[in-house]
């Protein structure tokens, strides 16, 4: 540690701040998102942080890092430039084919996002690779160089090379993006080969296609951001948080910006994991809601899960496979539509709905003031009274308490009940929506829910967390310090890393060791390159090893962990041992007669996770209720006190029912619990 750190995360409605000094001290903040260009929001709050701190921004000599919802809105939003897609002759439908899965049998009007590139945009060459990676056609150079003339006269930037088998053999995706630029030197060319080279044709497609169609967008935001950076005087080059869990410098981001997509949610998993350290909880359920979303991710042994493969932009209620694939390491994670700005609405058959879709900043909820009209769950709190209109960012920005009950009238009077009563239903029904996606999330991973200890943060995740955590049977909900900006902490907490991943289908009875061990070493020097260009020495590089297996005749693969000494060795005992405990852990079974496949292999490379200081303690005496106000959750709507978290002494106990105010967000603690104050400055609350 050597000076003061500062994150910065940029979230669907807000823009969060850490600027954190040596001693653990922090100065946290927060702002609107300024959708139209993010940077004002970003350098907006770093002012407020550095204005509050009293520091100029060469004072800011550690890592400065950076999460942002970018990748995530160009692609929701399709705000990305003219893109192409270049495939193998005869696989030029690819995108609208897709796997030919239908997410859900008994709906004959299930719908897809329509792809991000058109089919007047998809192109096909004349070559081909076998699926052992022998060239059986070599790309015609003249061929490439006369299709990217073309692209360029059709005014497009980038360009996805998907061709058939690149995954094992990528000269053929190379030479022609040699041919491409330099016929055309201004396309953003990716290739299959570099940005996912897995097997399976159309996540490949998928994924490689996201990845140009977000690289002349978040390039030169990246770019921009170094050279504001720069100009303003801080000393450092921005580390960026990826999906994976961990951060990289700006040319790997830039260069795989669809590794970026879930870096805002990532780093709230990477915060969990940090607490879950510090408070000895080798299990528990990271709940974050902010203003936009919800999300669950799972902490055991202290570590979050991390998938091989997540979906973007689902279309149909949030359902698996109607999205767009991303074949990208990424936290595993379950995210919805149900965040502060989430929309109450009464469906076809009258029923109360909240979400997915959301008023986010622009123009935000109904009680924000910027011309909402449409009630959100954010209304409904400040209707019900679990937040204060008055000191909502610490009295900086003054709410609408009229403008949320007038909504709520409006609703109310739609299903029959007064606007408490509307309120208190989105209240549940939201609370309802984010306990059936985390007990869906842990079940379909074989995992018990019930007992869980809950991490609950982002600005209205406190607000709810109780309830929420009633509704999946947890006794115990902690509330971290900054809370509602934890994931900008979590990005300060979390190493460098590079997850990579390369395909190679062979039966483990016959596995090529040599080459198993050669591609192997590839992947670790592309690891040790782009932890080196985030400042990590190459004795600070460690590296671990997955390996994708399936027994022969099954579609779908189980990743086993193994050490590197198992590759080392060539030792296929090893290796199938801890695949079949990996697949009997998932399943309940093994098969000892059926051959085992090794499809994938997976590296990380990591460097030292980053030394925390801890945060000074909270002050000494036991405080007192700064005031009462009347909390509508019950039907009795009592009066209740309403502490300020800042004035709670370490080992102070408050029963609910009872409001903690902080100046980012709200403790909620309902009748039945009583919160304590933890030595890390946690407030813990517990049942009975």
């Amino acid at each position: 540690m050597r000076g003061h750190a500062l994150a910065v995360d940029i979230g669907g409605t807000f823009t969060d701040v850490v600027l954190r000094a040596p001693d653990g001290r922090s100065v946290t903040d927060k702002t609107l998102t300024t959708h139209r260009n993010l940077l004002d929001g970003f350098f907006r709050a770093v002012d407020l942080a550095l204005d509050r701190a009293g520091i100029a921004p060469a004072a800011v000599d550690d890592v400065t890092v950076h999460a942002t919802t970018l990748v995530t809105n160009a692609v929701i939003e399709r705000r990305g430039p003219p893109t192409a897609l270049v495939t193998t002759k005869g696989f030029r439908d690819v995108l609208r084919i897709r796997n030919e899965h239908r997410y859900d049998m008994f709906d004959p009007q299930i719908e897809y996002p329509d792809p991000l590139v058109p089919p007047e945009l998809t192109f096909a060459l004349d070559e081909r690779v076998l699926a052992d990676g022998r060239i059986a056609r070599p790309v015609d150079a003249g061929e490439a160089a006369a299709l990217a003339r073309d692209l360029a006269a059709r005014g497009v930037q980038a360009v996805a090379l998907c061709l058939l088998n690149a995954y094992r053999n990528g000269a053929n995706e190379a030479a022609a993006r040699e041919a491409m630029r330099r016929a055309a030197p201004a396309l953003h060319i990716a290739l299959s080969s570099e940005v996912s080279p897995q097997i399976r044709e159309y996540p490949r497609a998928s994924t490689t296609v996201m990845n140009a169609y977000t690289q002349p967008v978040v390039a030169p935001y990246l770019a921009a951001l170094s050279a504001e950076l720069s100009r303003r005087g801080f000393p450092n080059r921005p580390l960026i948080m990826l999906s994976n869990g961990g951060v990289v410098g700006t040319q790997v981001a830039g260069t795989f910006p669809v590794r970026m997509i879930e870096s805002g949610p990532a780093a709230g998993a990477l915060a969990a994991t940090h607490f879950s350290e510090l408070l000895g909880a080798d299990r528990l359920l990271s709940f974050d809601m902010g203003g936009t979303t919800a999300k669950a991710c799972l902490i055991l042994d202290r570590k979050p899960l991390v998938a091989g493969e997540f979906e973007v932009d689902r279309r149909y209620r949030f359902k698996p496979g109607s999205g767009f694939p991303i074949t990208i390491p990424s936290v595993d994670m379950i995210e919805i539509g149900a965040g502060g700005g989430s929309i109450a609405r009464i469906d076809n058959l009258g029923l109360l709905k909240v979400g997915p879709r959301s008023a986010g900043s622009e123009p935000g909820p109904v009680c924000y003031g910027r011309g909402g009209t449409e009630p959100t769950v954010t209304d409904a709190d400040v209707v019900l009274g679990l937040l204060d209109a008055d000191r909502f960012l610490g009295g900086d920005m003054q709410l609408d308490g009229a403008g949320a009950e007038a909504a709520f009238a409006r609703l109310g009077d739609r299903l029959g009940v007064d606007a408490v009563t509307a309120a208190r239903g989105v209240f549940e029904v939201v609370c309802e929506n984010m306990a059936g996606a985390a007990r869906a999330h842990a079940t379909d991973r074989g995992l018990d829910w019930r007992g869980l200890p809950m991490l609950a943060f982002g600005g209205a995740g406190p607000v709810h967390a109780c309830r929420v955590a009633e509704l999946l049977d947890c006794a115990q909900v902690i509330f971290p310090p900054m809370a509602s900006v934890l994931s900008a902490f979590g990005t300060l907490v979390s190493p460098v890393r590079l997850d990579l991943v390369r395909s190679a289908l062979d039966t483990l009875d016959t596995l090529d060791w040599d080459a198993a061990r050669a591609l192997i070493a590839g992947m670790a020097a592309e690891g040790r390159a782009a932890l080196a260009e985030a400042g990590v020495a190459e004795a600070g590089a460690t590296f671990s090893l997955g390996v994708d297996c399936r027994y022969r005749g099954q579609q779908n693969e189980v990743t086993a962990e193994i050490p590197m000494a198992v590759a080392e060795a060539g030792d296929a005992v090893a290796l199938r041992a801890a695949f079949e405990a990996a697949y009997e852990a998932l399943y309940g079974i093994r098969l000892p007669d059926v051959a085992v496949e090794v499809v994938t292999w997976r590296l990380a490379a990591r460097g030292p996770i980053p030394a925390a200081p801890p945060p000074p303690l909270p002050g000494g005496a036991a405080a007192a209720p700064r005031t009462h106000r009347r909390v509508a959750v019950e039907p009795a709507a009592p009066e209740v006190p309403v502490y300020d978290r800042a004035a709670l002494a370490v080992g102070q106990r408050i029963a609910g029912p009872a409001i903690i105010e902080e100046r980012e967000t709200t403790l909620v603690i309902l009748r039945g619990w009583t919160a304590q104050v933890h030595a890390s400055g946690a407030v813990i609350a517990e049942r009975g």
